[in-house]
């Protein structure tokens, strides 16, 4: 299907699940759909989030978008429009399946959680004692010269960006995911950190490494131990590594921009079998839905529905900062005001340093390809949006701003707000 104005919108409209209504809502795996009022919003001020989505449906610059809020565990928004794939003219449906890149980051967070509410690490550890093959890494100093570390990386430091390993592109010749993750470990061995550990935030291969870890402590492979401890309890059927072949149809299609319009992205490659190399980085796909639970989980202190995953003051400490005093987020360019940096979280500290209507202590990821949520406990408020687009997280690289929209738009149809 070649992608037009006319095309696009027809297709759109032409969805029986164009809108969103209640009936659509019934087959996914969610709490009933509630009115706004309910949960506290009021649907006029609430009304223009999705004018905006819509907006920016019809104008060609998104394909498809699905997105989900709740408040105290109550949805009163889920919304689905436009086109999961705009070269077949398949519609974005409640139940896409769409790659969330980073968004495993946090998932596999909570697996390291469960490990370390079972005694089998610390947080003080030094990394070396769970990968004895990083024993003695080397420094790579200003003037090229290598160094020892100063004091040793430790699993908090791992799990926090500072350990002292390269952004991601610092490692783009060093095939580290050319194998399994054992084979990953042993490429990092051979090369020096980029930075003195707790001194500097890279956004790297630490979660990656934490899959490791969890396989290693675990005695599972990481999909396995997953399935087990968290998709399974959770009800998120749709999340994992890959998906089996009756699901492939479901899964979108990742999307770029031609002259600053929606157009088909690389070749659809869709994982029907497990990969050899299992990246707790960036290698999940997931539903609205299944990433729903997983979220309100959370809020709620780590159980849902009756079902426990982590403690609550294991939650509490994944949402406090381990960065140094001084040190910042830096993801895209100048640092973040206001925002540290948990346990496979950021943290809002400050939302008027960090300019956001977020409530403070909100913890949020996002994914490259576009996908974000966020998780508010001061206003007991969840969020989980979905696209599929290529540099979908990198500011300026054609993506419309959601990440700055949704917010803006959905807290200021919030009654009563708490500080």
């Amino acid at each position: 299907m070649r992608l037009t104005r006319r095309n696009l919108l027809a297709a759109a409209a032409a969805s029986p699940l164009a809108g969103m209504g209640t009936a659509a809502l019934a087959a996914a795996p969610l709490p009933a759909l509630v009115a706004p009022q309910a949960a506290g919003f009021d649907p006029a001020p609430l009304k223009a989030l999705s004018d905006d989505l819509q907006g920016l449906v019809d104008r060609g610059q998104l394909a498809g978008v699905t997105t989900l809020a709740a408040r105290k565990g109550k949805v009163f928004h889920f919304e689905t429009r436009g086109l999961a794939d705009v070269e077949t003219g398949a519609p974005a449906r409640p139940d896409t399946i769409w790659r969330i890149a980073s968004m495993t980051k946090p998932v596999v967070g909570v697996a390291m959680m469960q490990l370390w509410e079972k005694g089998l690490w610390k947080l003080d550890d030094p990394v070396a004692r769970h990968i004895p093959e990083f024993a003695g890494l080397k420094v790579k100093a200003p003037d090229g010269s290598l160094v020892p570390q100063a004091s040793p990386m430790t699993m908090a430091q791992l799990m926090g960006h500072t350990a002292g390993f390269d952004v991601s592109a610092g490692y783009a010749q060093a095939g580290l995911r050319s194998g399994d993750l054992k084979e990953m470990i042993r490429r990092l061995a051979a090369l020096p950190l980029a930075a003195q550990p707790g001194t500097d935030w890279r956004y790297g291969p630490s979660v990656d490494i934490q899959g490791h870890v969890v396989e290693t402590l675990s005695g599972q492979r990481l999909d396995a131990y997953l399935a087990q401890n968290v998709f399974g309890p959770l009800k998120m059927p749709d999340t994992g590594f890959h998906v089996p072949a009756e699901k492939a149809p479901r899964v979108a299609r990742i999307h770029t921009y031609k002259d600053g319009r929606i157009v088909a992205g690389p070749p659809q490659v869709i994982p029907v079998t497990p990969p050899v190399f299992l990246s707790g980085g960036g290698g999940l796909l997931s539903t609205a839905g299944d990433y729903f639970r997983f979220s309100q989980a959370l809020l709620d202190g780590g159980a849902l529905e009756g079902v426990r995953i982590l403690k609550p003051e294991t939650v509490r400490l994944m949402r406090r900062s381990v960065l140094a005093p001084g040190l910042t987020v830096d993801l895209y360019g100048p640092s973040q005001a206001g925002v540290g940096f948990g346990l496979d979280f950021a943290v809002i500290e400050d939302p008027a340093a960090a300019a956001t209507p977020h409530g403070k202590d909100t913890f949020y990821w996002g994914g490259a390809f576009g996908t974000w949520f966020w998780i508010d406990p001061t206003n007991d408020v969840v969020f989980v949006g979905m696209i599929q687009n290529l540099n979908g997280s990198i500011p300026g690289a054609g993506t419309p701003n959601l990440r700055e929209i949704t917010p803006r738009r959905l807290y200021a149809a919030l009654r009563e707000r708490a500080a």
